[in-house]
């Protein structure tokens, strides 16, 4: 029988390990996000009195109507054309002249850096001795902060609306004097939603 893999089951077991390390205290209670399909939702929590501090979503009445600024979506558009084109133009440059039917083929040098029969060796040379070839430093690509990596994904309306849920919650938060909480990301990965959510309620304030 093949098995089935449930992906909320798995999250729960995820979200309970997570749980038994993570625990909001009145000094620093814990920021709870869950995440649905067309909505998102964030509670600030304290787990010793069991009392919600303060709650946003995506169906808050101020984010119901929310819709992405048509100006940076043109831009952003505009720029992906312009880099498209640029790809194309430099592949054109780069491509190879066909060759014709009386165009000399170079023959590819023998393995090894042997010189072929009748060819002279060069000075100094040793027979059988191979060149030897430099292989250039491999360079790390820079890592990227939180902000940077949601760059790509930046006009996407639910990353969007949950960057300000984020902000809102962190706003509330702050009216009731919460200045630091603990990020319970509820069983889901650090990327997408979840990741704008977090980085929007750090811009407005909040220390975790």
């Amino acid at each position: 029988m093949i098995k089935q893999f449930h992906a909320n089951k798995a999250r729960l077991r995820r979200h309970q390990r997570i749980r038994n390390r993570i625990v909001g205290t009145q000094m620093r209670p814990r920021l709870c996000v869950f995440r649905s399909g067309n909505h998102i939702y964030a509670q600030i929590i304290d787990d010793a009195t069991s009392h919600t501090l303060a709650s946003a979503s995506s169906l808050d009445e101020h984010l119901r109507n929310f819709t992405l600024p048509q100006l940076e979506k043109k831009s952003i558009v505009e720029e992906k054309l312009g880099e498209a084109v640029q790809a194309v133009a430099e592949q054109a440059t780069e491509a190879p002249a066909k060759k014709g039917k009386g165009a000399k083929v170079e023959k590819a040098a023998p393995k090894g850096g042997q010189p072929q029969k009748g060819a002279p060796a060069g000075k100094g040379t040793k027979p059988g001795s191979q060149a030897k070839t430099v292989l250039p430093s491999a360079q790390k690509s820079q890592t990227k902060t939180p902000v940077e990596a949601l760059a790509a994904i930046a006009n996407n309306r639910k990353v969007a609306v949950a960057r300000e849920v984020g902000k809102l919650v962190a706003q509330r938060a702050k009216e009731k004097g919460v200045g630091r909480v603990v990020f319970d990301r509820g069983g889901y990965a650090y990327h997408g939603r979840i990741a704008a959510l977090a980085e929007g309620a750090r811009e407005v304030g909040l220390d975790f």
